[in-house]
């Protein structure tokens, strides 16, 4: 009677077990105060061109604010709303710390003491960067390394001061840094003849000479890339619920890239016999369910805005002003970096 029992127990147990590990994932705390409020609130860089830029109505585009978009119509169904609050580069994790924001889509660039010692989560990353020069042309500079003694203008707050201090010294050259405290001041600096030289992340230099140059042409990006700037969304560690959906959101945009599914043909490709497809769209399987949403949570966030690769042609690539290739943001088949992770 007693190895009855305990076999009766053991497969109780089991069967517990199973249940337990089908059962949905809850969204957790912080999707909960986002669907009471009815919005996402983002926190974004000011006024960089192509990544977070607002126009005349208050509208704002680039490649980070539509993510936040993807993520808000993952969470938020047809409803979807985002509220975007600019923040500069010393504001930007205190206001996530805080509470002010639920996740950071600035570019803001990964590294171990932010990941150690803010708090904090990064979600992935939506764009490879990387720091450069921007020069007027006049000067004729081939490379980064004719910079020697050059006065330079960057900004305090990011990581592009230690950077140059790196370089220059890792290639036995000098330079005078002139420190502003934001991106903005020292762009009109550079732009006013105090320094020879402009030195922030690639895709700011090349906002800036699309959008703030007097004429773009007359000014030079150098070819070194003297830093790596993994940009990406932050989020809170207090929440490892949001933090997944964050994350997997990022997954479902490149995924659906590799896949060929766009904005245009999602509704089209609900029918397709790819099980990967299938189960990215939520035609099959419990993908939502796992991250407490819905089967239609990768399925909107695609249909809001496209696959990740729409996203960077829209805001960033060849055709736009700031002219930019994909390189290391191609696809992994492409050389590039971008992969998703396998959604099963």
């Amino acid at each position: 009677m007693s190895n009855l029992i305990n076999k009766s127990l053991a497969g109780a147990m089991l069967l517990a077990a199973a249940a337990g590990a089908s059962a949905p994932a809850q969204a957790g705390a912080t999707v909960d105060a986002i669907r009471q409020r009815g919005e996402v609130v983002c926190g974004v860089s000011t006024g960089i061109g192509g990544f977070s830029i607002a126009d005349s109505s208050g509208q704002w585009t680039g490649l980070t604010t539509d993510f936040c978009r993807a993520v808000s119509s993952a969470v938020l169904g047809d409803a979807a709303k985002e509220k975007f609050v600019p923040l500069s580069p010393q504001q930007r994790f205190t206001a996530l710390q805080s509470g002010e924001v639920d996740m950071l889509t600035t570019v803001a660039t990964w590294t171990l003491t932010r990941d150690a010692s803010l708090g904090l989560l990064y979600a992935g990353v939506y764009f490879y960067d990387g720091q450069g020069f921007l020069v007027p042309k006049s000067l004729d500079l081939k490379s980064a390394l004719d910079l020697d003694g050059a006065s330079i203008c960057t900004a305090t707050g990011t990581t592009s001061e230690l950077n140059l201090a790196d370089y220059f010294r890792a290639n036995g050259k000098k330079f005078t840094p002139v420190v502003f405290e934001s991106q903005n001041e020292a762009r009109a600096a550079f732009f006013s003849g105090r320094c020879q030289a402009f030195s922030a992340d690639m895709s700011y230099l090349s906002s800036v000479r699309a959008s703030d140059a007097p004429n773009p042409d007359e000014w030079v990006i150098l070819p070194e890339m003297i830093s790596k700037e993994p940009l990406g969304p932050v989020v809170g560690r207090n929440d490892l619920d949001w933090y997944t959906i964050a994350k997997w959101t990022m997954m479902a945009l490149i995924e659906a890239e590799e896949k060929g599914i766009t904005q245009a043909n999602v509704d089209q490709m609900k029918d397709s016999q790819d099980p990967t497809i299938q189960r990215l769209l939520g035609t099959s399987g419990d993908m939502g369910e796992k991250l407490g949403l819905d089967a239609g949570w990768a399925y909107r966030a695609i249909k809001r805005g496209g696959n990740y690769g729409e996203i960077f042609e829209r805001n960033v690539g060849p055709k736009t002003p700031l002219r930019m290739e994909r390189n290391a943001n191609a696809l992994w088949t492409q050389g590039g970096q971008m992969y998703a992770l396998p959604v099963r």
